[in-house]
């Protein structure tokens, strides 16, 4: 059962027009409403909606997913190509049952590398696209086709494809004799945990999925019996913060949770210059820096949402389906996510598909500059100082989250010495969650690219692209859509990882 506890409860004002809206829309999502949204918002809404039955629809697929488990049975080293809902529901599954699967959601070749360590052998790759389109994905998919036929192994017997049925990887997946299992299309990828995006990854790690079937039944029986639980966490959200939360799994039973709702919350409501931004932090000092409204699923946040995992995963859903009611946008659309992606393409036309050489303002140490400062502390202080007194500083960082973890540490230092909120995003995966935010959320962000010389590097086979090529162009296709909107941007590139990594604390550090 979900259980709502903190200080914020006594916020709570059941009288206020606002929890009224709230509350009058709340047997709507029950019933599947898809003009809950608007009218603009409806035809999508149709196609949306199926999230809410999960609990039982997705019971279908429990045989399909046992004889999956007994056809790839025996020992093998699980990597999960996925982007945004596609991988990150599969991670908290994954940490949370201390069950390992290496997932690549990274176009970045050091990271790509930790994935190919292992005898090929042994090797099982699970793609997962709603249409095998996603431009990480499908280079991924080609580049795992190929490394396993270099290796003398047969791709389709190492190769899992989940995607929507007849979608072009379904189509392209089946006619080249690859497993596949089909999710339900009625369903967007932020809110697919429980669908064969979640489930399929979990059943294959040797996971009970039909344990988190009955939690999020639990849940939905909840939600129509008790709807008070959501209603009031939807509420607070709203009116307890103008733009920011902060969300830590600090304590909790369920490490990557946080993430998981910052991806849901944020490309859900951020849209139209409004919205709530998830800024997850490591503990509950980091959480509540710079004023911001802090939630967590162990005691000790202003508020606190315990229940299982599964219920976890149907609530926030519902939850934040509510929030984009209050804000009047769309919760299953991200209309600025393509922004990048076009941008992308285009500098990769321009290239011709070739890195060129990039000249820096400045290089420090093993650190170069493209933004205004002669030094790192300078050009982090100029980045400061152009942020809003009621914005934001975005940390975004195209590097190697395995191995150069020590970069995290960066956005409870800038918080701390600017005083303003500070969100960190692994990219190229932030594009598929805060990216949305970034563009069509409040328009008060400062920007920090963080990105750095690759010690490896693959081909992407049938493309004539390498993957650090495909990975610089992400960051500067993301940064034309920044810059698009006058935002203050820096980009700090690390000549040397761990070296570079260092000098960007100490400068910090030191502001």
């Amino acid at each position: 059962m979900i259980e709502i506890s903190g200080a914020a409860l006594s916020k709570l004002d059941r009288s206020d027009d606002r929890y009224r809206e709230l509350r009058d829309a709340h047997p709507r999502i029950a019933a599947k409403d898809s003009t809950l949204w608007g009218p603009a918002a409806a035809a999508e809404a149709a196609h949306r909606l199926n999230w809410v039955e999960l609990d039982e629809t997705s019971r279908q697929l429990l045989p399909i997913l046992d004889a999956l488990t007994a056809k790839f049975r025996g020992e093998r080293d699980l990597v999960l190509c996925g982007m945004g809902g596609s991988s990150l529901a599969p991670e908290v599954i994954a940490r949370t049952f201390s069950h390992p699967i290496f997932i690549l959601d990274s176009t970045d070749p050091d990271y790509i590398s930790n994935a190919l360590q292992g005898d090929p052998k042994k090797l099982l790759v699970i793609v997962s696209s709603k249409s095998g389109s996603t431009i990480e994905t499908a280079s991924q998919r080609t580049f795992f086709v190929d490394y396993l036929e270099k290796a003398g192994l047969n791709p389709t017997a190492h190769m899992i494809m989940v995607t929507d049925p007849d979608s072009p990887l379904d189509v392209s997946a089946r006619k080249s004799g690859f497993t596949v299992v089909n999710a339900d299309p009625q369903v967007g990828g932020r809110f697919s945990a429980l669908t064969a995006f979640g489930l399929t990854p979990a059943a294959l790690m040797g996971i009970d999925v039909s344990v988190l079937l009955d939690q999020a039944s639990d849940c939905k029986n909840q939600l129509l019996t008790q709807p008070e639980v959501a209603i009031d966490v939807a509420y607070l959200i709203l009116t307890q913060a103008e733009q920011f939360l902060a969300f830590t799994d600090a304590g909790s039973a369920y490490p990557g949770l946080s993430d998981w709702i910052e991806q849901l919350i944020a490309e859900s409501t951020g849209k139209a210059e409004r919205g709530r931004l998830p800024v997850v932090t490591q503990g509950f000092s980091g959480a509540q820096s710079a004023g911001v409204f802090c939630i967590s699923f162990a005691p000790g946040a202003q508020l606190v949402v315990s229940g299982e995992l599964g219920e976890q995963f149907l609530f926030w859903e519902w939850v934040s389906a509510l929030l984009c009611v209050a804000l009047k946008v769309d919760p299953f659309n991200q209309p600025n996510v393509t922004e990048a992606k076009v941008a992308t393409a285009t500098i990769l036309r321009e290239w011709k598909n070739e890195l060129p050489v990039l000249q820096p303002e400045s290089t420090v140490g093993e650190v170069e500059i493209f933004g205004a400062g002669n030094t790192i502390r300078a050009a982090l202080k100029n980045l400061m100082a152009m942020t809003d007194a009621d914005g934001y500083i975005a940390i975004m960082a195209y590097l190697d989250r395995r191995n150069n973890l020590d970069i995290t540490q960066l956005r409870t230092i800038l918080s701390d010495k600017s005083g303003r909120p500070v969100s960190f995003g692994w990219g190229p995966r932030f594009l598929h969650s805060t990216g949305q935010f970034h563009k069509g959320g409040q328009q008060n962000g400062s920007f920090l690219q963080i990105t750095g010389v690759a010690s490896e590097n693959y081909l992407i086979p049938d493309s004539g692209l390498d993957f650090r090529t495909l990975l610089m162009a992400q960051v500067l296709g993301d940064a034309q859509a920044l810059s698009a909107r006058k935002y203050p941007l820096l980009r700090l590139n690390l000549l040397n990882r761990s070296a570079g990594i260092s000098e960007i604390l100490n400068a910090a550090k030191a502001l």
